[in-house]
């Protein structure tokens, strides 16, 4: 039983710290890319969106590729005697990089239905472009930011595929619940499978349950 706990809370603080990681750069390509109407916008969100669309395991070789020793990110960080592949390390990137598209696709809609009147308003006030962007934009923006968020956690919380390639499935070291569940499978344990299961879909329930009771009462103040 202390061993499924300390599971729960490594795959926890997994997503956690992956969510915060990708948290800002996704909120400023979300931001740029609503707000972008040049050529070359298409390309980008296409780019974007390739890890929701090809197999995890996909992204997780390209992963690997990088960043083994003779690859081109593995002999920087080889250099700097810093050590990714099959560590914790590279659980959160894993997870961080599945995570990116839910994030900016969720935060990009957000930003897209902030109008821009209220914004060019607040300039005419002296605002500076930052300072419109942190008090109108991102407030107006926020059930958006608020729902990319969640499922980046989510997916985070549930990264598999490409982990499983670039940080392996070390029990006590890089084995996340969504690992775990499939690890006590193939070993037959199917009841310890079920029960970490049932795990990962209450955290997955807590989550979404409490960010819509959080919306609920932010657009009851609103209207108020």
């Amino acid at each position: 039983m202390e061993g499924e706990l300390s599971l729960v809370l490594f795959s926890l603080a997994v997503a956690a710290l992956a969510t915060v990681l990708i948290l800002p750069a996704g909120v400023a390509v979300a931001y740029g890319l609503s707000r972008w109407e040049g050529a070359g916008k298409g390309f980008v969100e296409t780019l974007l969106v390739l890890p929701l669309v090809l197999p995890p395991t996909a992204v997780g070789l390209v992963l690997l590729e990088l960043l083994a020793r003779n690859g081109p990110l593995g002999r920087v960080l080889d250099s700097l005697d810093i050590e990714v592949v099959f560590t914790p390390k590279a659980v959160v990137l894993a997870s961080a990089v599945m995570a990116f598209p839910l994030l900016v696709r969720s935060a990009r809609a957000g930003f897209e239905e902030v109008d821009p009147r209220l914004v060019a308003v607040a300039r005419t006030l002296g605002d500076s472009r930052a300072r419109a962007f942190f008090r109108v934009t991102l407030p107006l923006a926020w059930r958006g930011l608020l729902t990319g968020t969640l499922l980046a956690f989510s997916r985070a919380l549930g990264e598999f595929g490409a982990t499983v390639l670039v940080a392996g499935n070390i029990p006590g070291r890089t084995q996340t619940l969504a690992l775990a569940i499939f690890h006590r499978t193939q070993l037959g344990q199917d009841a310890e499978a079920l029960r970490l299961a049932g795990v990962a879909t209450f955290i997955a329930f807590a989550a979404i349950f409490t960010t819509e009771v959080l919306a609920r009462r932010r657009g009851a103040r609103v209207r108020a």
